[in-house]
């Protein structure tokens, strides 16, 4: 049944391929839990739901992951009851754990502008790399939708390119002129190469075998040149989205223009960008507002010089 269901979400809901691995793994975390307790799906009711709920937790799951969990079971419980093979879901009432909210780590201006200008590439593959940041940060698209992204996506003239976000939904993203320049030379280079199969020749982002660069290419490659640029915060390839959005934000966009180029359903999911920048905006009120620091609190040298940016 468990497949029935993941087909259901692949062909109905449209779930991307990362999403589904998601299911199958909260899932075969609850058939497991089911099994250890000798219970089938038909014997489950809200008390055995609840010691569901203490047995991810005494695996060390944090709130997030089990909130995520609860989420899968109470869609699959509604799918069952949809084909008619069980009545009643006992994790209708099981409400989600409190989390802390965690804001989103994002690079400072000065930050991604020390990251691209790493100096000239060497050859096409250092190039592609440094592309690579360039359209994770100019287009503030996720790294499946540009490992999806295939050329006949790509409009160099109107310097935007088409992607494939959750749910299968298509949107237009916007490439900076920094970008485009560093495209059209890529694109040049790779002409003279042998590409492996009609996927590799249709794939924008292509490895060293000539075959479309995977997701995981794409983490590894962002992952050695975050290393290598010794940043003294935490980051990812999605630092850059988070980066986008919020540069964005605090240049004026308008939230709804910025939610429909992140792909957002929700407006409510782009709204933490909103207190991304609170948060940055107290800091430099406390950092340069006199009367903002505790009474008694020495004062840092050389602040009366400083810009408002550079305390952040």
């Amino acid at each position: 049944m468990l497949e029935q269901y993941l087909q259901y979400l692949a062909r109905v809901r449209h779930l991307s391929a990362n999403t589904l691995s998601a299911y199958r793994r909260d899932l075969g975390l609850y058939l497991a839990f089911l099994e250890d307790q000798g219970l089938t799906l038909e014997q489950m009711d809200t008390g055995n739901a609840r010691s569901f709920v203490g047995y991810l937790s005494r695996r060390g799951l944090s709130s997030r992951s089990i909130n995520r969990v609860l989420s899968a079971l109470r869609g699959y419980y509604r799918f069952l009851e949809r084909i008619g093979l069980k009545a009643g879901n006992p994790f209708a009432s099981i409400k989600s754990l409190k989390i802390d909210s965690k804001l989103p780590t994002f690079l400072f201006e000065e930050e991604i502008d020390q990251l691209l200008a790493a100096g000239e590439p060497q050859d096409l593959w250092e190039l592609r790399d440094l592309l690579i940041l360039e359209l994770l940060y100019s287009t503030g698209c996720r790294v499946s939708e540009l490992a999806s992204a295939s050329l006949t996506d790509l409009d160099l003239k109107g310097a935007a390119l088409r992607v494939l976000g959750k749910g299968n939904k298509e949107r237009l993203v916007f490439i900076g002129q920094a970008a485009v320049k560093r495209l059209r030379e890529y694109l040049l280079r790779r002409k003279v190469l042998k590409l492996g199969d009609a996927e590799g020749r249709r794939a924008l982002l292509i490895n060293r075998r000539g075959q479309r660069l995977s997701v995981r290419g794409i983490q590894t490659i962002v992952d050695r040149l975050l290393m290598r640029s010794r940043l003294d915060k935490p980051a990812t390839p999605h630092t850059f989205r988070h980066s986008f959005a919020t540069h964005i934000l605090r240049k004026g966009a308008d939230i709804r223009v910025v939610q429909e180029l992140l792909g957002h359903a929700s407006l409510s999911t782009t709204q933490v960008y909103t207190h991304l920048d609170m948060e940055r905006l107290r800091a430099v009120y406390g950092s340069a507002h006199p009367h903002a620091r505790r009474a008694g609190a020495p004062r840092k040298a050389g602040n009366d010089s400083k810009r408002p940016e550079d305390g952040e």
